[in-house]
């Protein structure tokens, strides 16, 4: 720290957080014990869905057709398997009409149909090509709570053995339930996972027992915060039991980064001799400032996934912002309690004589003490001497590992998202591969208003002449309202499917037409996300363009941190196509391959990795820009910036990776995707376009980095702020020397 007259001013922030700091954490570990109690089952009123737009087309008529024809609408399959025996023989028909039966008296169980009753044009459908399986079809009622515990109080009674025949259960339900089950179980072992390994690499970035519990506590108060959230929302709005993913993630990753910024600027000012609330003070006032920013720029871009319609992103901006404010939070307030009340004890249990063999001065891994930050200013310095080079080979590389995402299908979440064993992944397997046609992929035309029959002929004709048409059944009328089955050729959702959905609703009809059905939802998603995309992306670019200028006061720094973001995605994405839907490594990894992304995936992937990336870089700003303010040196404050962050940023890339890769353990393939996908972009960010992109980009630019026009200074000498503390300084060289400048020793 610089000379100075006297300790720097405690603020009023500081005084609140630290004058009773036994209350604040008393009141804490009481909002925590009663966030347990709210958040406590959590999972069971999340849904497993919401990958479709409210207000679509498909929507609509998926909700007529279950309102008007129930029957006609089974969400519940039961694959009857005979074994060598045929589904026509006497006894194997008798049984199954018993199963039937039994099963149409059940309550909450309706429109009960099979193979043995259906009509002779539509029994072939419901029978495997091979004569050995058919279908029992039925609807179970209610909403998505209802009808999992409508299958958990009937599965045990119908799964298995049945005289000659053995039935296992399919269908969207139990599709639905098992990955919700699945889910909450991948959830748990992912924490069991994550947060040893993560107390682990936390003793040995600190050195301290004491140091490395904290991060984990702000972490685990961060998250039972966000799951009573959640289970708050629920009660008012559908949300995504696959956010509970991103709570785990984000609540350990996030509140990590800020604890370790926090406690690493405490532990720096006690070793240079100020005392705990001098120390704490200073923290604030600095790095407390700085997670203040990042915060908001991680929430900012969290936030951009309200614009969309589908309930499955929402969710995870319900989750997102909720988690990311609370960790943030707690590192504001409960970690400044628990440093003051610890003092120098917060160095108590040193365990760096296990990671080194002698050596009284040296920082353990990822710290701040000189030996590292000896080697990331020797690289900052390489970078800097050999930038053009970096600059170009890094981004033609970034480039390049984004090349497989050219080739994206988009396709829809099913059966396959489960591990090959799950039962209801095993049934829609034998029915994609066995039965005529493509059982769950036909369209749905839904007519309304007046007609006759004449009439319904009559477009029923229209619609099977057109291409890609295999079969058309129906009409099925009811009063004013009818609806056709269209089956197309080829896949559910190919290419020729959607074109199809396309054909229909362009097709003239005496009544008012709706189309439904796989490929019409995955239609009409693509649709609402490409139609809202420009409006998230907008938001996300001009807040981080907004907070980077507040908090470096330079034009062309905020246009970087944008750019280069957006580059140190292309690796994630190019990973995700040629894994998850080229298939390659799904051996390895455990996986069925659908052939497509899911399309909201790419979306939620973005705005994530890209707030994270932001995190990071806020850090490794902040501190330049303390550096710059001190001594204008533009290119010593990148060094020294890359210096003092550069371990920092790489222990807490890596501890939130491991914890991301905790998460990619599911079975679940698209939280594997979502866990591995992160994981691989906050390391590329952090050792790639941290460590070599922005010196090399920053030395090319110079002192031009810091310009802006004369009234954007004015702005940002009133209203900007830095890691030095308070307002932004004036020009550099008349920086006030009471500005802190821990980055600038040694």
């Amino acid at each position: 720290m610089t000379e100075v007259d006297g300790p720097p001013r405690v603020g009023g922030w500081t005084r609140r957080v630290t004058a009773r700091p036994r209350l604040t954490l008393l009141a804490a570990l009481v909002l925590t014990a009663l966030a347990v109690l709210a958040g406590s089952g959590v999972a069971d009123r999340l849904g497993s869905g919401g990958w479709q737009d409210p207000a679509a087309q498909s929507t609509y008529a998926t909700e007529a057709l279950e309102r008007e024809f129930p029957d006609s609408q089974p969400n519940l399959l039961l694959l009857v398997d005979t074994g060598r025996a045929s589904v026509d023989d006497p006894a194997v028909a008798a049984e199954a009409g018993r199963v039937v039966k039994r099963l149409a008296a059940e309550k909450g169980v309706v429109g009960v149909g099979s193979y043995w009753q259906a009509p002779a044009d539509r029994a072939p459908a419901l029978r495997a090509e091979d004569g050995h399986e058919a279908l029992i079809a039925a609807r179970l009622t209610g909403d998505e709570k209802t009808t999992g515990e409508t299958l958990e109080r009937i599965a045990p009674t119908y799964r298995g053995a049945h005289g000659p025949v053995k039935v296992t259960l399919g269908g969207m339900v139990a599709v639905r339930h098992e990955m919700q089950t699945t889910i909450q179980e991948d959830l748990l072992r992912a924490e069991i996972i994550a947060l040893p390994i993560t107390l682990v690499l936390l003793v040995m970035v600190f050195g301290s027992a004491v140091a490395a519990l904290l991060p984990l506590g702000i972490g685990i108060v961060a998250i039972l915060g966000t799951n009573a959230v959640l289970s708050g929302l629920a009660e008012f709005t559908d949300v995504s039991i696959f956010a509970m993913n991103l709570t785990t993630a984000l609540g350990l990753g996030l509140a990590i980064d800020y604890a370790l910024f926090i406690v690493r600027r405490f532990r720096e000012e006690l070793a240079a001799g100020a005392e705990p609330p001098t120390a704490i003070a200073t923290t604030l006032r600095t790095a407390g400032r700085t997670v203040l920013f990042s915060a908001l720029t991680v929430a900012v871009s969290l936030a951009a996934m309200l614009v969309f319609p589908q309930y499955f992103l929402r969710s995870f901006a319900y989750a997102g912002i909720a988690v990311v404010l609370l960790a943030a939070a707690a590192a504001l307030i409960l970690l400044p309690a628990a440093l003051i009340l610890l003092g120098h004890r917060v160095d108590a249990l040193d365990l760096r004589r296990l990671f080194r063999r002698r050596g009284p001065a040296a920082e353990p891994a990822g710290g701040t003490g000189r030996e590292s930050g000896t080697a990331w200013a020797r690289a900052a310095t390489l970078v800097m001497r050999r930038a053009p080079f970096f600059a170009l080979a890094t981004t033609a590389v970034l480039v390049l590992l984004g090349l497989p995402f050219l080739g994206v299908k988009f396709g829809t979440a099913d059966d396959r998202q489960l591990p090959a064993s799950a039962e209801s992944h095993v049934v829609q397997q034998h029915i994609r591969d066995g039965f005529p046609g493509s059982p769950g992929g036909a369209l749905e035309v839904l007519a309304e208003g007046k007609a006759s029959a004449s009439q319904y002929a009559e477009y029923g004709q229209r619609v099977a002449a057109l291409p890609e048409v295999a079969r058309v059944d129906g009409p099925l009328v009811k009063g004013d309202t009818a609806y056709f089955t269209v089956q197309p050729e080829g896949e559910a959702v190919g290419d020729s499917a959607q074109r199809l959905v396309g054909d229909l609703r362009a097709l003239d009809a005496p009544f008012d037409v709706k189309v439904t059905g796989t490929a019409a939802v995955l239609v009409d998603s693509k649709h609402a996300i490409a139609e809202r995309l420009p409006w998230a992306l907008a938001v996300i670019a001009i807040v981080t363009l907004l907070l980077v200028f507040l908090l470096t006061g330079s034009v062309l720094i905020p246009l970087q941190a944008v750019l280069l973001n957006a580059l140190s995605l292309t690796a994630m994405f190019g990973a995700v196509v040629w894994v998850f839907q080229d298939g390659h490594l799904s051996g390895l990894l455990g996986f069925t391959s659908p052939g497509s992304i899911e399309t909201t995936l790419p979306v939620l992937m973005f705005c994530v990795a890209f707030g994270l990336s932001m995190d990071y870089g806020v850090f490794l700003l902040s501190r330049i820009k303390e550096e710059y303010d001190h001594t204008g040196d533009h290119e010593g404050a990148v060094r020294l910036g890359l210096q003092r962050t550069g371990g920092l940023i790489t222990a807490a890339a890596v501890i939130l990776a491991v914890v991301m890769v905790a998460i990619g353990t599911s079975r679940v393939t698209n939280t594997k995707m979502l866990g591995l996908g992160i994981a691989l972009a906050v390391l590329m960010d952090a050792m790639v376009v941290r460590s070599l992109l922005v010196p090399a980009i920053m030395r090319l630019t110079g002192r031009a980095t810091w310009w802006a026009p004369a009234p954007l200074r004015r702005f940002h000498a009133r209203f900007g702020v830095s890691e030095g503390g308070g307002p932004a300084p004036a020009p550099a060289a008349e920086t006030s020397p009471e500005h802190d400048t821990v980055g600038a020793r040694g």
